[in-house]
């Protein structure tokens, strides 16, 4: 089937790309309307919000535009085996989550957030452009060099990048603020539509025509965020910039981002020996969760130390979250390509159900803890939680029963492929953007970037142990009934165990709620009580009711 100048291989696969491209390009010229208006507030938002959304939409268009094709890059074009792919993919994926803490740490005591942002966008931009220099292929090709440096622009850009752009969000709003929750689900949603259009694009493009394509188009996709954030700059109310100027003079500034330069030298060999990026988690790791604890003990007020405790136990539950939902771009993605009956649709274009999913429930879920909590009944932060976990081990074990209902020896039918990414969408749901709400919330103004840079470091452990799990589920040289039973067997295992831990993070989430002290919760830069603190009823807004204030 041949449609304009692209070719097909099904009516699914032709409708798909098509709606992806038109929906990128209806939320490219309704962001683009709406962040040039003349009035300073859209949908009860600050117009900020709205560039934030844009600028992250594109980095994550790029991002995941090639993690829908790095994995087969890695086994069709470069020639690795399944467990070494995984391996590799978990240790930059790992190597993504663990920078933010070091672009986090740089932008609090130097850069501010929006220097930091923009330098790491430059360097997604080039590389992501990197990418797009493939070579003959084989892991003699020193092409390959080339595809290490792009990885590691890749992750440090990212250190810079994401978590400083999640705390610009928090800045625009103050810290008891009612629209604080809703407007990271917005931004959360909005970045989405990147994902998935780009999973949709990029996957077809890299796998139909070339892996170049696809990558490059990823490279185009980071360029017109980086482009979007310069020009929007008045649009943050000056948020995220420098606390302390004159720390930046004498180029001091320029040695910060030399420092940066260094840190994709040491990134470029760290990809390559992937076993020491587990040694690199386990001692950072260990430092950092000891360097939070030490200061909250030392050096903060009671109530202050016992947010960020709870703060930990959110960050620490959401490890084992993330070790199973990353097998999405890992070993589901294979099993999706060599196990599932696509109908001809390339697999890499399933990588963008989970952010199709996001985009059509986020609002409903906004919508739903809005409703839960004037009813008094929306569920604790921590209660979430370990309902995320509960809903991602149930989405493995229900692929498995599919799978094993309809015969290990013939295709699984594609609709148990819809059905895990349902579950662990609805989990993220309840996790991801409750989550960097969370940070936000329960650390100190001082520590703000370092505790969302944490988060972000949980994620990387998660992303490496998804590597470890994904490994496990290779069984090259089997057969592919025998092989699709392996990575079978791994998923229910996998998958009873989280639902496990997610029941005990649910009943010892009444005393997590006590350590984060909602009731007493006040805005860093308001020197009065919030009127109605005490008695404000939603989880959201427990610390007070944003509207005015005594005194």
């Amino acid at each position: 089937m041949t449609e304009l100048i692209f070719t097909f291989d099904s009516a699914f696969e032709m409708w798909a790309f098509w709606t992806a491209v038109v929906a990128l390009a209806a939320f490219l010229l309704g962001g683009t309307y709406i962040v040039t208006r003349p009035q300073p507030e859209f949908a009860g938002h600050p117009k900020g919000l709205f560039l934030l959304f844009l600028a992250e939409m594109w980095e994550r268009f790029s991002y995941y535009g090639m993690r829908a094709l790095l994995i087969f890059y890695l086994v069709q074009h470069w020639m690795f085996s399944d467990s070494e792919a995984s391996i590799i993919y978990g240790a930059y994926t790992a190597l993504v989550y663990i920078t933010p803490v070091v672009g986090g740490y740089l932008a609090d005591r130097y850069l501010g957030q929006r220097k930091a942002v923009l330098f790491g966008a430059v360097l997604l931009t080039f590389g992501h452009f990197f990418m797009a220099f493939e070579g003959s292929g084989g892991q003699a090709d020193p092409t390959i060099n080339v595809f290490w440096a792009a990885l590691a622009l890749i992750i440090v850009g990212s250190g810079f990048l994401k978590a400083n752009i999640s705390v610009i969000v928090g800045q625009l709003y103050s810290r008891t603020d009612i629209r604080r929750d809703p407007a990271y689900t917005i931004f959360y949603m909005g970045i989405n539509v990147g994902a998935a259009t780009a999973s949709i694009i990029c996957g077809y493009l890299g796998q139909t025509y070339g892996w170049q394509y696809g990558f490059g188009l990823a490279g185009i996709g980071m360029l017109i965020g980086l482009i979007f954030f310069v020009l929007g700059k008045p649009l943050l109310l000056g948020k995220g910039e420098p606390k302390d100027p004159a720390k930046l003079a004498g180029g001091k500034e320029f040695g910060i981002y030399g420092a940066g330069l260094a840190m994709v030298a040491l990134c470029w060999a760290a990809i390559q020996y992937q076993e020491l990026v587990g040694y690199v988690l386990g001692a950072f790791g260990g430092g950092l969760v000891l360097y939070v604890l030490f200061t909250a003990v030392t050096k903060l007020a009671p109530e202050e130390r016992d947010r960020i405790f709870a703060a930990m136990f959110l960050i620490l539950t959401s490890i084992v979250f993330w070790a199973l939902f990353e097998q999405a771009g890992s070993s589901l993605n294979l099993f999706t390509d060599r196990h599932v009956d696509t109908d001809g649709v390339n697999a890499s274009m399933f990588q963008s159900i989970n952010a199709i999913y996001i985009v059509l429930l986020a609002p409903l879920f906004a919508m739903l803890w809005q409703g839960l909590a004037r009813k008094g009944a929306e569920p604790s932060t921590p209660m979430k939680f370990g309902l995320a976990v509960i809903q991602v081990g149930l989405g493995f074990l229900v692929l498995v029963w599919g799978a094993e209902s309809a015969g290990v020896n013939v295709p699984t039918p594609v609709i148990f492929i819809f059905l895990i990414y349902l579950l662990h969408t609805t989990g993220e749901l309840c996790l991801s953007p409750v989550g960097l709400s969370a940070m936000n919330r329960l650390s100190p103004a001082h520590m703000a970037s370092l505790i969302m840079g944490t988060w972000f470091f949980a994620s990387a452990t998660g992303n490496f142990a998804a590597g470890l799990i994904a490994a496990a589920t290779g069984a090259e040289g089997v057969g592919e009934t025998a092989g699709k039973q392996v990575v079978l067997d791994v998923y229910q295992t996998v998958g009873l165990y989280a639902v496990g831990i997610g029941v005990a993070v649910m009943v010892v989430s009444p005393l997590i709620k006590k350590l984060m002290h909602l009731d007493t919760l006040q805005d860093d830069n308001v020197g009065d009580d919030l009127e109605g603190q005490a008695a404000a009823g939603l989880e959201s807004q427990e610390g007070g009711i944003h509207p005015a204030t005594r005194g």
